[in-house]
Protein backbone atom coordinates (compact mmCIF):
# COMPACT_ATOMS: atom_id res chain seq x y z
CA UNK A 1 0.00 0.00 0.00
CA UNK A 2 1.41 3.66 -0.87
CA UNK A 3 2.12 5.75 2.67
CA UNK A 4 -0.58 7.68 4.14
CA UNK A 5 2.38 9.75 5.57
CA UNK A 6 5.80 9.93 4.16
CA UNK A 7 8.50 11.63 5.92
CA UNK A 8 11.96 12.00 3.70
CA UNK A 9 15.13 13.66 4.67
CA UNK A 10 13.64 15.97 7.72
CA UNK A 11 15.65 18.55 9.26
CA UNK A 12 14.85 20.92 12.04
CA UNK A 13 17.28 23.26 13.53
CA UNK A 14 16.28 25.80 15.92
CA UNK A 15 18.05 29.44 16.61
CA UNK A 16 19.58 29.67 19.70
CA UNK A 17 22.52 32.71 21.61
CA UNK A 18 24.55 29.64 21.46
CA UNK A 19 24.32 28.47 18.36
CA UNK A 20 21.54 26.26 16.37
CA UNK A 21 20.22 23.26 17.47
CA UNK A 22 20.40 20.49 15.06
CA UNK A 23 16.60 18.77 16.69
CA UNK A 24 16.22 16.43 14.11
CA UNK A 25 18.61 15.40 11.44
CA UNK A 26 17.87 13.72 7.93
CA UNK A 27 14.52 11.39 9.79
CA UNK A 28 12.87 9.51 6.62
CA UNK A 29 9.28 7.36 8.44
CA UNK A 30 6.68 6.05 5.95
CA UNK A 31 3.38 5.38 7.83
CA UNK A 32 0.90 2.61 6.01
CA UNK A 33 -3.05 2.62 6.16
CA UNK A 34 -4.06 1.00 9.02
CA UNK A 35 -0.24 0.20 10.41
CA UNK A 36 0.88 1.52 13.90
CA UNK A 37 4.26 3.13 13.93
CA UNK A 38 5.89 3.03 17.21
CA UNK A 39 8.80 5.90 17.45
CA UNK A 40 11.00 5.17 20.83
CA UNK A 41 14.64 7.32 22.48
CA UNK A 42 15.28 8.78 25.50
CA UNK A 43 13.82 12.84 25.95
CA UNK A 44 15.71 15.13 23.67
CA UNK A 45 15.88 12.72 20.70
CA UNK A 46 13.69 14.35 18.65
CA UNK A 47 10.31 12.06 18.09
CA UNK A 48 8.24 15.07 19.24
CA UNK A 49 9.80 17.33 17.22
CA UNK A 50 9.79 15.18 14.45
CA UNK A 51 5.90 15.08 14.84
CA UNK A 52 5.03 18.55 14.99
CA UNK A 53 7.16 19.70 12.05
CA UNK A 54 5.08 17.15 9.81
CA UNK A 55 1.73 19.22 11.93
CA UNK A 56 3.49 22.86 10.91
CA UNK A 57 3.03 23.19 14.71
CA UNK A 58 7.26 24.60 15.43
CA UNK A 59 7.58 28.19 16.01
CA UNK A 60 8.44 30.49 13.31
CA UNK A 61 12.15 30.07 14.50
CA UNK A 62 12.39 27.03 13.58
CA UNK A 63 14.33 26.19 10.21
CA UNK A 64 12.51 22.95 9.09
CA UNK A 65 14.11 21.68 5.61
CA UNK A 66 13.24 17.97 3.83
CA UNK A 67 9.95 16.95 2.82
CA UNK A 68 6.29 15.84 4.36
CA UNK A 69 3.85 14.06 2.22
CA UNK A 70 0.17 13.57 3.35
CA UNK A 71 -1.38 11.21 0.59
CA UNK A 72 1.25 12.04 -2.24
CA UNK A 73 0.57 16.43 -1.33
CA UNK A 74 3.70 18.20 0.09
CA UNK A 75 2.74 19.99 3.37
CA UNK A 76 6.05 21.77 3.95
CA UNK A 77 5.75 25.04 2.42
CA UNK A 78 2.23 25.27 2.79
CA UNK A 79 0.15 28.29 3.95
CA UNK A 80 -0.73 28.27 7.92
CA UNK A 81 -4.23 28.38 6.70
CA UNK A 82 -4.03 25.65 4.17
CA UNK A 83 -2.31 23.19 7.05
CA UNK A 84 -5.46 23.88 9.15
CA UNK A 85 -7.53 21.96 6.45
CA UNK A 86 -4.98 19.25 7.19
CA UNK A 87 -4.81 19.58 11.00
CA UNK A 88 -7.61 17.58 12.87
CA UNK A 89 -9.06 16.21 9.65
CA UNK A 90 -6.25 14.18 7.69
CA UNK A 91 -3.65 13.76 10.52
CA UNK A 92 -4.67 14.85 14.26
CA UNK A 93 -2.76 14.60 17.47
CA UNK A 94 -3.01 13.74 20.99
CA UNK A 95 -0.52 16.05 22.76
CA UNK A 96 1.27 14.52 25.83
CA UNK A 97 -0.38 16.99 28.41
CA UNK A 98 -3.93 16.53 28.29
CA UNK A 99 -4.57 18.86 30.84
CA UNK A 100 -2.16 21.61 29.36
CA UNK A 101 -4.18 20.89 26.05
CA UNK A 102 -7.82 21.22 26.68
CA UNK A 103 -9.11 24.99 27.55
CA UNK A 104 -9.91 25.19 30.99
CA UNK A 105 -12.74 27.68 30.28
CA UNK A 106 -14.81 25.85 27.86
CA UNK A 107 -16.98 22.24 28.39
CA UNK A 108 -15.24 19.24 27.10
CA UNK A 109 -18.24 18.90 24.76
CA UNK A 110 -17.80 22.38 23.24
CA UNK A 111 -14.21 21.60 22.28
CA UNK A 112 -15.14 18.67 20.77
CA UNK A 113 -17.96 20.83 18.98
CA UNK A 114 -15.64 23.40 18.10
CA UNK A 115 -13.30 20.75 16.45
CA UNK A 116 -16.16 19.41 14.45
CA UNK A 117 -17.75 22.57 13.35
CA UNK A 118 -14.38 24.05 12.22
CA UNK A 119 -13.70 21.04 9.49
CA UNK A 120 -17.52 20.95 8.55
CA UNK A 121 -18.98 23.97 8.96
CA UNK A 122 -22.02 23.00 7.08
CA UNK A 123 -23.18 20.95 10.65
CA UNK A 124 -25.62 22.13 12.59
CA UNK A 125 -24.13 22.95 16.33
CA UNK A 126 -26.94 20.58 17.60
CA UNK A 127 -25.62 17.87 15.46
CA UNK A 128 -22.14 18.44 16.42
CA UNK A 129 -23.58 18.20 20.23
CA UNK A 130 -24.81 14.75 19.24
CA UNK A 131 -21.54 14.04 17.89
CA UNK A 132 -19.28 14.74 20.85
CA UNK A 133 -21.36 12.66 23.27
CA UNK A 134 -21.54 9.36 20.51
CA UNK A 135 -17.62 10.38 20.59
CA UNK A 136 -17.71 10.06 24.53
CA UNK A 137 -19.11 7.25 24.60
CA UNK A 138 -16.92 5.74 21.70
CA UNK A 139 -13.62 6.72 23.99
CA UNK A 140 -15.43 4.95 27.08
CA UNK A 141 -16.40 7.65 29.53
CA UNK A 142 -19.84 7.09 31.59
CA UNK A 143 -22.93 9.58 31.48
CA UNK A 144 -21.52 10.76 28.06
CA UNK A 145 -24.59 13.24 27.93
CA UNK A 146 -24.15 14.83 31.22
CA UNK A 147 -19.81 14.52 30.88
CA UNK A 148 -19.65 16.60 27.98
CA UNK A 149 -21.14 19.79 30.37
CA UNK A 150 -18.11 19.40 32.36
CA UNK A 151 -15.11 21.49 32.37
CA UNK A 152 -11.76 19.59 31.90
CA UNK A 153 -10.97 19.84 35.91
CA UNK A 154 -14.00 17.35 36.96
CA UNK A 155 -12.03 15.23 34.36
CA UNK A 156 -9.52 12.64 35.79
CA UNK A 157 -6.13 12.70 33.95
CA UNK A 158 -7.32 9.15 32.32
CA UNK A 159 -10.36 10.62 31.32
CA UNK A 160 -8.88 14.09 30.03
CA UNK A 161 -7.03 11.68 27.85
CA UNK A 162 -10.08 9.81 26.52
CA UNK A 163 -11.64 13.39 25.97
CA UNK A 164 -8.50 14.46 23.62
CA UNK A 165 -8.60 10.76 22.11
CA UNK A 166 -12.17 11.58 20.95
CA UNK A 167 -11.33 15.19 20.00
CA UNK A 168 -8.71 13.56 17.60
CA UNK A 169 -11.11 10.94 16.11
CA UNK A 170 -13.95 13.95 15.67
CA UNK A 171 -13.07 14.47 12.01
CA UNK A 172 -12.14 10.84 11.01
CA UNK A 173 -8.40 11.52 10.39
CA UNK A 174 -6.47 9.38 8.61
CA UNK A 175 -3.29 9.51 10.44
CA UNK A 176 -3.50 9.69 14.26
CA UNK A 177 -0.21 10.68 16.23
CA UNK A 178 -0.33 9.62 19.78
CA UNK A 179 2.96 11.49 21.92
CA UNK A 180 3.39 9.94 25.17
CA UNK A 181 -0.65 8.93 25.74
CA UNK A 182 0.22 6.96 28.65
CA UNK A 183 2.57 8.97 30.12
CA UNK A 184 1.56 9.69 34.02
CA UNK A 185 -1.19 7.36 34.21
CA UNK A 186 -1.03 4.26 36.19
CA UNK A 187 -0.84 1.12 35.04
CA UNK A 188 -4.83 0.13 34.37
CA UNK A 189 -5.51 3.20 32.97
CA UNK A 190 -2.50 3.05 30.84
CA UNK A 191 -4.22 -0.74 29.50
CA UNK A 192 -7.57 1.06 28.79
CA UNK A 193 -6.07 3.67 26.89
CA UNK A 194 -4.04 0.96 24.68
CA UNK A 195 -7.06 -1.07 24.25
CA UNK A 196 -9.01 2.21 23.35
CA UNK A 197 -6.55 3.14 20.15
CA UNK A 198 -6.72 -0.23 19.32
CA UNK A 199 -10.40 -0.43 19.07
CA UNK A 200 -10.35 2.76 16.84
CA UNK A 201 -7.41 1.24 15.01
CA UNK A 202 -9.41 -2.06 14.06
CA UNK A 203 -13.17 0.35 13.66
CA UNK A 204 -11.97 3.07 11.96
CA UNK A 205 -9.11 1.75 10.19
CA UNK A 206 -7.06 4.92 11.15
CA UNK A 207 -2.96 4.66 10.73
CA UNK A 208 -1.34 5.84 14.25
CA UNK A 209 2.00 7.36 15.15
CA UNK A 210 3.05 6.45 18.38
CA UNK A 211 5.05 8.16 20.44
CA UNK A 212 6.52 6.84 23.49
CA UNK A 213 9.81 5.76 25.70
CA UNK A 214 8.08 3.12 26.93
CA UNK A 215 9.56 0.45 25.27
CA UNK A 216 6.20 -2.36 26.76
CA UNK A 217 3.58 0.23 25.01
CA UNK A 218 4.92 -0.25 21.56
CA UNK A 219 5.50 -3.86 21.94
CA UNK A 220 2.14 -4.23 22.79
CA UNK A 221 0.49 -1.97 20.23
CA UNK A 222 2.90 -1.27 17.36
CA UNK A 223 3.72 -3.09 13.78
CA UNK A 224 6.81 -1.31 13.23
CA UNK A 225 9.16 0.54 15.13
CA UNK A 226 11.73 3.50 14.69
CA UNK A 227 14.63 4.20 17.33
CA UNK A 228 15.58 7.65 17.84
CA UNK A 229 18.86 9.08 18.76
CA UNK A 230 20.03 12.78 19.01
CA UNK A 231 18.05 13.37 16.49
CA UNK A 232 18.03 10.34 13.89
CA UNK A 233 16.95 7.18 13.14
CA UNK A 234 19.76 4.62 14.54
CA UNK A 235 17.04 1.52 14.08
CA UNK A 236 14.29 0.68 12.56
CA UNK A 237 12.38 -2.52 11.10
CA UNK A 238 9.37 -4.73 12.55
CA UNK A 239 8.66 -4.55 16.55
CA UNK A 240 9.63 -8.51 16.91
CA UNK A 241 12.39 -8.32 14.45
CA UNK A 242 13.71 -5.60 16.28
CA UNK A 243 13.50 -6.85 20.03
CA UNK A 244 14.69 -10.02 18.96
CA UNK A 245 17.42 -9.49 16.42
CA UNK A 246 18.45 -5.48 17.13
CA UNK A 247 21.64 -5.11 16.03
CA UNK A 248 22.25 -0.97 16.95
CA UNK A 249 24.04 -0.84 20.32
CA UNK A 250 21.56 1.60 21.83
CA UNK A 251 18.51 -0.10 20.89
CA UNK A 252 19.93 -3.17 22.60
CA UNK A 253 20.70 -1.42 25.86
CA UNK A 254 17.11 -0.07 25.61
CA UNK A 255 15.95 -3.14 25.28
CA UNK A 256 18.34 -4.55 28.87
CA UNK A 257 17.30 -2.07 30.58
CA UNK A 258 13.54 -3.21 30.46
CA UNK A 259 12.97 -5.29 33.52
CA UNK A 260 11.55 -9.01 32.86
CA UNK A 261 9.82 -11.44 35.75
CA UNK A 262 11.99 -14.17 34.26
CA UNK A 263 14.93 -12.93 35.21
CA UNK A 264 16.44 -14.84 38.51
CA UNK A 265 19.14 -11.69 38.78
CA UNK A 266 18.24 -9.54 41.43
CA UNK A 267 21.04 -7.48 41.41
CA UNK A 268 20.60 -3.57 39.85
CA UNK A 269 19.24 -2.43 36.35
CA UNK A 270 21.25 -2.46 33.70
CA UNK A 271 21.36 1.42 32.17
CA UNK A 272 23.09 2.81 29.19
CA UNK A 273 26.09 4.69 30.58
CA UNK A 274 26.69 8.19 30.26
CA UNK A 275 24.26 10.88 28.66
CA UNK A 276 22.58 12.16 25.53
CA UNK A 277 25.09 14.59 24.24
CA UNK A 278 24.47 18.37 23.54
CA UNK A 279 22.75 18.62 20.75
CA UNK A 280 24.78 22.05 20.10
CA UNK A 281 28.20 19.95 20.38
CA UNK A 282 27.32 16.62 18.91
CA UNK A 283 30.33 14.43 19.03
CA UNK A 284 32.49 13.71 15.57
CA UNK A 285 31.51 10.18 13.92
CA UNK A 286 28.95 7.91 15.69
CA UNK A 287 27.50 10.17 18.11
CA UNK A 288 26.23 7.20 20.09
CA UNK A 289 30.45 6.37 20.40
CA UNK A 290 31.06 7.78 23.56
CA UNK A 291 28.35 5.68 25.29
CA UNK A 292 29.36 2.46 23.52
CA UNK A 293 30.52 -0.62 24.50
CA UNK A 294 31.18 -1.82 21.17
CA UNK A 295 33.40 1.51 19.94
CA UNK A 296 36.01 0.96 17.46
CA UNK A 297 38.49 3.90 16.56
CA UNK A 298 36.90 4.62 13.23
CA UNK A 299 33.57 5.02 15.42
CA UNK A 300 35.40 8.31 16.25
CA UNK A 301 35.54 9.27 12.98
CA UNK A 302 32.99 8.08 10.47
CA UNK A 303 29.55 8.40 10.32
CA UNK A 304 27.52 5.37 9.91
CA UNK A 305 24.24 5.53 8.05
CA UNK A 306 21.24 3.68 8.19
CA UNK A 307 21.33 0.30 6.24
CA UNK A 308 19.55 -2.79 5.91
CA UNK A 309 21.31 -5.74 8.21
CA UNK A 310 19.11 -8.90 8.25
CA UNK A 311 15.16 -8.19 8.70
CA UNK A 312 16.40 -4.84 10.23
CA UNK A 313 17.99 -1.36 9.16
CA UNK A 314 20.48 -0.57 11.58
CA UNK A 315 23.17 2.31 11.49
CA UNK A 316 26.11 1.54 12.98
CA UNK A 317 29.47 0.41 11.77
CA UNK A 318 30.04 -2.98 13.15
CA UNK A 319 26.10 -3.98 13.49
CA UNK A 320 26.90 -7.60 11.77
CA UNK A 321 28.81 -8.63 14.83
CA UNK A 322 26.19 -8.00 17.37
CA UNK A 323 24.92 -11.19 19.17
CA UNK A 324 21.66 -12.46 20.07
CA UNK A 325 19.49 -9.73 21.96
CA UNK A 326 19.94 -10.76 25.54
CA UNK A 327 23.60 -11.78 25.38
CA UNK A 328 24.76 -8.40 26.33
CA UNK A 329 24.28 -5.11 25.55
Amino acid sequence: MAPVLGISDLQVTFPTLDGPVAAVRGVSLTVEPGRVLGVVGESGSGKTVTMLATLGLLPGSAEVTGSVKYKGRELLGLSPSELRKVRGSGIAIIFQDPRTSLNPVHTIGHQIVEGIRIHHPEVHRKEAARRAVELLALVGIPQPDKRARDYPHQFSGGMCQRAMIAMAVANDPDVLVADEPTTALDVTIQAQILDLLRDIRGEKGVAIVLISHDLGVVAGLADEVAVMYAGRVVERGMVDDVYQQARHPYTRGLLASVPRLTDDNRGPLVSIGGGAPSLLHLPGGCVFHPRCAHEHPNCRIDDPALRRVGSVEAACHYAEEMGPVGAGS
